[in-house]
């Protein structure tokens, strides 16, 4: 009982992150999708891309960068801009 209890703790705990950006690794194309149905739960996931035609388990990501990691970022050019600047 105290495995059950803790691999539930361990599920609430987990962040769920947003489904993101999915693109061929061949041709990067976004007009990527599953191969079937059956993929998400019974195999493993394969893709299809429409417009090259690859077919595989691998496909690329893009992950949005946070607002907090973007604002760090321009800050740091705006006082290198600064020091530069006569």
């Amino acid at each position: 009982m105290k495995k059950i209890a803790g691999i539930r703790d361990l599920l609430k705990n987990t962040r769920h992150r947003k489904p993101s950006m999915i693109f061929c690794p061949r041709c990067t194309s976004p007009k990527i999708r599953l191969n079937s149905s059956l993929d998400v739960w019974l195999t493993p996931k394969t893709y299809y891309c429409e417009e090259c035609g690859y077919h595989g388990i691998l496909v690329m990501e893009l992950e949005p960068e946070n607002e907090e990691i973007q604002k760090g970022k321009e800050e740091e050019t705006s006082k290198k801009d600064l020091e530069e600047s006569p």
